[in-house]
């Protein structure tokens, strides 16, 4: 007989299982992707084996931080990478935490692009990306600080074989250091969204121009760590609607809808796309909007993230517009977010004034468990 528990999680959309491809999924809420800020000199820490573990549920889906995949890639102070001999070992144990409790987990891999200044550039030199148009200053998420980035290096044609290869090697790199895949990331104003939208591309080459060009470099990047690593191993993110980081687009429908299709002749595991509404990171809209032709569109496993709770996750499961449901906030807030979700249960609030310090405790880990609060 069913035990009560498991008889209760029936009836909570989020909590069904989920077959991902090859990996059986126990429910469907999943740890977005977050960065941390707290893997000095670009090296994961041993810290990071309590965050990701205490947020580890048997069967449940985890996407690490973004994680730089070469020395050109960074943009901020003390993002892990995964392109050294040295930063695959440090991965190692993390990997072996959430796995040791039957979790399942992807990198995300990224390269900034202009997001970045000299000092977190190899050599001080200028940042890449696909065009040498300079971001203007930003404040920072803290509301405080202001970011400041140097004016980039436009990439000459030959070299962007060069970036894609980078893509690839940290592909293997992650399932070296034992991940169960790598997620793409293709969204928030990045390097492979700063190819893609109409506002930063000013290409003329193959790379730039129609919707089809400025889609190469990221279809490029899909396809070789497919062959790199295996289509059931590759996700993307992907971020549309999004304009942060001065990358919006004239057409964000036909954007989304055009990397749905194009996606389905690799075969990839998923597709994560942001929502509408969060038009920057952090504050939602109201928007007429939707995912809905893109969810329809590809053929894979469709997750979705952007200010989600569990009321409206669920709505999204039942009404059939996503598979999956990506939460950053509530599970960093809350380490046991899927056992809240099943019973109900308050959540803890979010403090975002500790976001990204270097604390290996403090916002990071200390975060109480229901137990520790009833």
């Amino acid at each position: 007989m069913e035990s009560k528990a498991a008889e209760g999680k029936q009836h909570i959309p989020l909590l069904t299982p989920y077959k991902m491809g090859n990996f059986q999924l126990s429910h469907r809420v999943v740890l977005a992707p977050l960065t941390r800020q707290r893997s000095y000199g670009n090296v994961p820490q041993p810290h990071a084996i309590l965050y990701y573990s205490q947020r580890t549920t048997k069967g449940g889906l985890l996407i690490a931080e973004a994680t730089g995949v070469s020395d050109t890639a960074q943009g901020y102070k003390d993002t892990p990478g995964i392109w050294t001999k040295e930063q695959v070992e440090a991965w190692k144990p993390i990997v072996n935490a959430v796995h040791a409790r039957g979790g399942i987990f992807f990198s995300q891999i990224w390269h900034v692009g202009r997001v970045s200044n000299t000092d977190f550039q190899p050599n001080g030199q200028d940042p890449i990306s696909c065009t040498d148009k300079p971001l203007t200053p930003q404040i920072r998420s803290n509301g405080l600080d202001v970011a400041q980035f140097t004016p980039p290096r436009r990439l000459t044609t030959d070299e962007i074989p060069q970036i894609v290869n980078d893509f690839r090697l940290a592909a293997r790199n992650a399932i070296e250091a034992g991940f169960d895949g790598v997620e793409i990331h293709g969204a928030h104003g990045y390097l492979i969204d700063q190819f893609m939208k109409d506002q930063v591309n000013d290409r003329s080459d193959q790379y730039g121009g129609s919707l089809e060009n400025r889609c190469r470099f990221a279809l490029e990047v899909v396809e070789a760590v497919v062959n790199e690593i295996g289509a059931d191993r590759v996700g993307i993110r992907l971020s549309p609607f999004a304009s942060y980081m001065e990358s919006g687009d004239s057409n964000p429908s036909a954007l989304g809808l055009y990397m749905a299709e194009s996606l389905n002749k690799y075969g990839i595991a998923y597709c994560h796309m942001v929502e509408p509404r969060m038009k920057t990171v952090g504050e939602k809209v109201e928007c007429p909007e939707s995912l809905v032709h893109m969810r329809k569109a590809f053929k894979g496993t469709f997750m979705v993230a952007g200010g989600y709770d569990r009321g409206d996750g669920n709505k999204v499961v039942v009404e059939d517009r996503a598979d999956l449901v990506a939460y950053g906030r509530l599970f960093l807030a809350n380490p046991d977010l899927p056992k809240r979700f099943e019973l109900d249960a308050p959540l803890n609030k979010y403090n975002r004034e500790t976001f990204y310090i270097s604390d290996p405790v403090v916002g990071y880990t200390d975060y109480p468990f229901l137990e520790t609060t009833e």
